[in-house]
């Protein structure tokens, strides 16, 4: 669960510099390939690239494309090779239709949580790297197509981790339901909240009080007006085995109400 929620962190952090990047020119960097290159596992590089073989590894499936995270082991002319946070080796490919970006530092976290993870947009938009820019020992996440078996990504987006930047995205990951929470209600009894994590897909409790604050992006709201389907950022801290919540962001509906399987009994607060 901790490689799946550090992943997932990070990669909406790719996705929010990806997004930042739209209006960025198309021109590649010099020393970039003058065109698509063929990994082993069939990819011709190229935004918009979907589907693929994935699973496994370290590899996460996310609706727009699939990624993975990794540190860097060696630097080639067409691809990195990275080792996963599972431990596996992974080769990067990349073309002239990769965008390769560094994370700039006035990118930071949102407290809605950007792309479903607890990660947004904000300050200087991402810097364009040079496929030379990106060194052995850099922490990187790969956007595009995983193939397990090749133990290949078709990148479209390679995304240079600030360090910082990193070790803050262990601390979240490290806090996750100790001090923060995110999403869909699933269910609501009285100051009783349930929720199917956006991030574990694992059921948790929250409770409310009248210190807690509501909001709906800017504007102030009531538990009454969060809904079944609704998806929530829930800030506070478990105390006597319950977690209380402090502040609720609420994004409305995203998508159908989630069905929360009967076999997956809200999971235990940390004490």
């Amino acid at each position: 669960m901790k490689t799946r929620l550090l992943s997932a962190i990070l990669f909406g952090l790719a996705l929010t510099a990806a997004a930042s990047a739209q209006d960025a020119p198309t021109t590649p960097p010099a020393g970039q390939p003058p065109g698509p290159a063929q990994g082993p596992g069939g990819w011709q590089g190229g935004q918009g690239q979907r589907g693929g073989r994935g699973g496994g590894g370290g590899g996460f499936g996310m609706g727009a494309g699939r990624g993975l995270l990794g540190t860097v082991t060696e630097v080639a002319p067409d691809h990195y090779t990275i080792k996963t946070e599972a431990g596996e080796t992974y080769t990067v490919h990349f073309s002239a239709n990769t965008r390769i970006l560094r994370q700039s530092a006035g990118m930071r976290e949102r407290g809605q949580g950007g792309q479903g993870m607890g990660t947004g947009a904000g300050g200087n938009p991402p810097q364009a790297l040079k496929p030379t820019d990106i060194k052995v020992g850099d922490a990187i996440t790969a956007i595009g197509d995983v193939d397990a078996a090749a133990k290949s990504v078709g990148a479209t987006v390679v995304l240079q981790i600030d360090p910082e930047r990193a070790k803050q995205m262990r601390e979240m990951q490290a806090n996750y339901g100790k001090t923060w929470l995110m999403g869909k209600v699933t269910a609501i009894d009285g100051v009783k909240v349930t929720l199917l994590g956006s991030i574990d897909n694992a059921a948790h409790i929250f409770v409310a009080n009248e210190n807690t604050t509501f909001r709906k992006r800017r504007d102030p709201i009531t538990l009454a007006d969060i809904q079944v389907g609704d998806t929530v950022r829930v800030d506070g801290a478990v105390k006597d085995g319950t977690f209380l919540a402090t502040t609720v962001n609420a994004m409305g509906a995203q998508g159908p109400p989630p069905t929360v399987p009967r076999d997956t009994p809200p999971q235990p607060q940390p004490k």
